[in-house]
């Protein structure tokens, strides 16, 4: 299945299309875009697989999904440095590299979905850390994911399947 999203009326805000439902989610500070490069704080434009979800486990209760379920565990990040060769990849820290860590204590990161952005096969520079995520209570831009309400999250979820894609239009 493929789950639809949308630009709303302003170009860090989408909609978010699944089956029958609509849900309001956060874009990338730059919107949407097709050539995505690392920084620049856009959504990537295109068809995702949804690959697999993290969550805190001391946090929040076990998501209900048919999609690969990993806990967050304090040393765990994902490189967003293009000259490391860990690069769009998940990695233990400390890690010599640029990364991101998943353990974070503003509640953005207790469900994360990843998507299969720039990861088959990997190319320095076009972007990482492509996530699914919770959301800011006021939807405010990310960095370049997409982010839905906690409880819409929760919702999303459940209907997910592994081989279903997030499909970002323009």
């Amino acid at each position: 299945m493929d789950i639809l999203l949308t630009p709303a009326n302003a170009k860090t805000k989408g909609v978010l299309r699944m089956g029958g439902a609509t849900y309001s989610c956060a874009l990338g500070r730059a919107g949407i875009r097709l050539d995505k490069e690392e920084g620049d704080g856009a959504t990537p434009l295109g068809c995702f697989p949804l690959r697999r979800v993290f969550y805190r486990a001391d946090k929040v209760a076990t998501p209900e999904t048919a999609l690969p379920l990993l806990v967050i565990h304090r040393t765990d990040g994902w490189c967003d440095d293009p000259n490391d060769a860990f690069y769009n990849r998940q990695v233990r820290l400390p890690h010599a590299g640029r990364c991101e860590a998943l353990w974070r204590e503003d509640g953005l990161y207790d469900v994360v979905v990843v998507l299969g952005h720039n990861d088959d096969p990997v190319v320095p520079g076009r972007g990482s850390a492509i996530f699914l995520h919770v959301a800011n209570p006021d939807l405010a831009p990310t960095e370049g994911c997409i982010a839905l309400k906690y409880p819409d999250l929760l919702e999303v979820l459940k209907a997910m399947h592994p081989g279903d894609r997030l499909c970002v239009g323009s």
